[in-house]
């Protein structure tokens, strides 16, 4: 007598959420399959597709580059759509032992900015690990960032974005714990190492994505520019070879690199330089930088040059 093949569940729909199993387990849309030949592929391209620019469309997308790739402790208080909750969370660059994310006794969630991923758009990291903050119960850290697949979604789906993300820079990693809390032994070696690795960091006012740092005895400015390259860089060109590139007297440009799609530009500073002093003369290069924007001329053999040597000075952050 011939055996009977065993009953199989209806296919998946696309856009269906399938659960993520082992590659060798059964797919779970019940097509009879192994999971890594079904819809473990489609989780293997979101996990390696790279997004150029995944904070686009968020507000403040420098200052989440920023804080992200460069500024060492700060926090943001972002709030989830009324479809995820509507609840607040703090999003800061860092939490106690890399966590993803933590949702404090007190009832705070956090989410850290610079926890590795699993995949190539950090956005959809950021956002998994958020809405895993956002169902956990209180005093629960987020110790392994989720895994990710292309049904989840973005923070751009998630959060409020009429919401302005205002940042604040801290001097040490204090808002990791509520007031008068103590931390335990694990936690407390953690925020010890953490202090330690702290520079000096202050987002100036006047510009945005931009912050003044101090490491060791060198001051800089890093500025993330929303702007796309192609023209941003000739911009900087125009600049540079009407020898405005400068942000004062004992001030140097000195390059650029790209963050998330982003071109930040850096600037020594004068040694004694603080965040104040570089106010003034970042608005009137902030203005400057416009109206080379704005200009639609080819670029002069003087202006080329410069675009070159702009162009040789790029690194790129991972």
């Amino acid at each position: 007598m011939a055996k009977r093949s065993p009953a199989r569940r209806p296919a998946a729909t696309a856009g269906q959420d399938v659960p993520v199993v082992g590659p060798r387990e059964p797919c779970p849309c019940g097509s009879g399959k192994r999971y890594k030949v079904c819809h473990g592929r489609a989780a293997r391209a979101a996990a390696t597709e790279i997004v150029r620019r995944p904070f686009a469309g968020l507000p403040g997308e420098a200052d989440w580059v920023c804080l992200r790739e460069v500024v060492p402790a700060a926090t943001a208080s972002v709030r989830t759509t009324p479809e995820h909750g509507g609840v607040d969370v703090t999003v800061a660059t860092v939490l106690p032992l890399a966590w993803p994310g933590l949702h404090r006794a007190d009832g705070e969630r956090l989410v850290g900015l610079q926890a590795p991923g699993s995949s190539g758009d950090p956005s959809r990291d950021l956002a998994a690990a958020l809405l895993a903050v956002v169902a956990s119960e209180p005093g629960q850290p987020l110790e392994q960032r989720p895994a990710v697949t292309p049904a989840t979604p973005r923070l751009q789906d998630v959060l409020d974005v009429e919401r302005p993300f205002e940042v604040r820079v801290h001097e040490g990693f204090d808002f990791w714990l509520p007031e008068g809390a103590e931390a335990d032994a694990e936690v407390a070696a953690s925020l010890e190492r953490a202090d330690e690795a702290v520079v000096p960091t202050e987002r100036l006012r006047t510009v945005d994505g931009a912050y003044w740092c101090r490491i060791g005895e060198r001051t800089h400015l890093r500025w993330a520019m929303v702007e796309d390259e192609e023209p941003l860089l000739d911009a900087l060109a125009r600049l540079h070879a009407a020898g405005r590139a400068g942000l004062g007297e004992g001030t140097k440009y000195v390059g650029a690199f790209r963050a998330q799609g982003l071109v930040v530009p850096v600037w020594d500073l004068a040694e004694d330089a603080v965040a104040d002093d570089v106010e003034e003369p970042a608005a009137a290069f902030r203005a400057a930088l416009d109206e080379a924007l704005a200009t639609t001329d080819p670029l002069t053999a003087d202006e080329r040059r410069a675009r070159a040597g702009v162009v040789s000075r790029q690194v790129t952050l991972r």
